[in-house]
Order: structure tokens, then sequence, then C-alpha cells
């Protein structure tokens, strides 16, 4: 059965439809000297900075995220722990601390069912996390773990190893202007206003229709429209039936917003083998619309594109 209470819906809208532009961001950040891109290890991180704090930070440092409040005394317990382990990294993680009860749109985003919730967050995606208070020795051995982890990551994808920063006080060569709708798109996935967002790719893509980073960013945010209400029980509950297409499409939009982008796929090529008419043509062009939220030479896009070929002839 699929599993939808994954955290996913706040920064896999980023990561499908904008990981791109983070990482375009990031670069600017860097090129401008290393005191504008200041990496300080302790951020407190609000609704408005978590795509800069979190996501774009995330693409060249794990970022740990500490989901706390001052109502539980849990937090009070963990949080200077993280602080103290994250403080002897020397700034190779850092610390985003979320207090979920002045930014509760962050907890609901990522699903958080108790604090606190520390999460960590790498390549704009969470890939560990633990919900109880642990000793420090323990939190020691996890991070220790997360750490190898991303060094094992960075050696079998050396190009996405951070530059080092220019020896000698040399000025990084400055990029290309950023497109200012692309700014317009960014900017408004930061402050939550999907349709500015949307409007703001729907015109770049107006001026350049095979601009990439426009189809991915309007294909995630999209995503993240379509799925804003949706109650994962009950998808969980209706997706037994496989002839409710409707959940069926919306369990694959929720499992892409959580990851599991191989899972979302197999779903709707499976109700593509088993249906007809327009319900097939429905759940192709759906499909298709996922696809637009990744790279054309994603790993996953190619084998999907050949298993919907194979259904379809």
């Amino acid at each position: 059965m699929a599993d939808f209470s994954r955290p996913g819906s706040l920064y896999g809208a980023i990561d499908l439809g904008a990981r791109k532009q983070a990482l375009e961001a990031q670069a600017r950040r860097e090129a401008a000297g290393p005191q504008a891109a200041s990496s300080a290890s302790i951020v407190d991180v609000t609704e408005e900075t978590f795509t800069t704090d979190v996501i774009e930070r995330s693409m060249t440092v794990p970022v740990i995220l500490d989901l706390w409040s001052p109502r539980a005394p849990g937090s009070a317990q963990l949080s200077p722990v993280l602080e103290k382990v994250l403080g002897d990294l020397g700034g190779r993680a850092v610390l985003a601390k979320v207090n979920v009860d002045a930014s509760p749109q962050i907890a609901q985003a990522l699903r958080v069912q108790a604090v606190p919730t520390v999460l960590a967050i790498f390549q704009g995606q969470a890939v560990t996390g633990f919900q109880q208070v642990l000793p420090e020795q323990e939190v020691r051995r996890w991070l220790d773990e997360l750490m190898g982890a991303v060094e094992q990551f960075y050696q079998a994808n050396p190009g996405a190893r951070p530059p080092e920063a220019a020896e000698g006080g040399q000025e990084a060569p400055e990029g290309p202007p950023a497109d200012p709708d692309m700014v317009a798109a960014e900017q408004a996935i930061e402050s939550g206003d999907l349709d500015a967002a949307i409007a703001a790719y729907q015109r770049l893509l107006a001026r350049a229709p095979g601009n990439e980073d426009a189809k991915m960013g309007l294909a995630g945010v999209n995503l993240i429209k379509r799925t804003a209400d949706a109650d994962p029980a009950d998808v969980q509950r209706r997706m037994q039936d496989p002839a409710d297409i409707d959940a069926q499409l919306l369990a694959a939009d929720l499992e892409m917003l959580s990851g599991s982008v191989d899972e979302a796929f197999d779903r709707i090529i499976a109700v593509v083998k088993r249906t007809s008419g327009d319900e097939r043509d429905r759940a192709r062009k759906h499909l298709l619309g996922l696809f637009e939220a990744l790279p054309a030479d994603d790993p996953s896009l190619v084998k999907a594109r050949r298993a919907l070929a194979s259904a379809l002839f």
C-alpha cells in the first residue's frame, strides 16, 4: 500500500518543479563572494524563509530541521543537544529551527505529527529523521551516519559537490542575469502565491516554449495545487477501487510529492493498461503532465516513457 505520510508537499514542489532554480540561486549567492554566501550553522526559519534557508541551502549542505514548540518539554531537552552537535561540524551542516506554533504551515506541509521532530534535508528532499528525544551520543551517531551518506553521494556524483570558495580573494565569474519571470516565479513560490507563480512560468514559456526550468516549475506548482486539499487517508481508502480513476491519479500525485516517483509513474501506467477510450486518454495526459516535472534525462522518466509506449501499443 502506498504511504502518503512521508513529508513532501512543501519541499516536494521545490524538488520537482524548481530544483534547478534553487541551485542557480545558490550559485548566484556564491558568485557574490564568501561574505554574501554566509553559511551560519544555526538559523531560525519561518514560512517566508523556508525556501531560502532550507531548500536552497540543502542543495550544497545537509540541513537539519528542528521542528520544535515552546509548549513541548521534549523540545527544551533536544534543541540544545542539536545546537551543540551541529556546532561541532564547523559549518558542514546547517541547523534550521522551526517554531511550529509560529509557523504552522510548515508543520502541516511536512505532516508533522508530534514535536520535537527532526528531519535531515539534502538536495531538496528529506532523507532521514526521528521524532523522539535522543541522548547526545545517539544524536551524534545519527548525524555521523548522515554525513557519511552525504560524502558517499558526492563520491558517486563528483559533479554535484559544491566548489570551494575562490582562493586569494578572486571573484567568481558572474553568470547570465536571471530571467525576470523566473525570479518572479521563485518569489511567488516563497510567498506561497501559487497562482502568481503559474502566471510567471506561463509568461516565460510564451516567450521561450522550450525552457525546461519553466516547464518543471509549472508542473511542480500545478502538482501542489491539485493536492492542496487532498486527504491522504481518504485517498488511501478510495484507491483500493481500481475503477476510481480520480483516486488513482490523486494517489500518483501524492506519491510524486513524497518522492516515490517510480511508484507514481507505475500507478498511472497500470491505469492506462486496464482502461480504454476517454479514461485511458485522461490517464495518459495526466502522466505526461507529471513527466514535465522532471528533467528530460531523468532515469525514472526514460524508463516510464518506455513503459507507457508499451502500454499504449
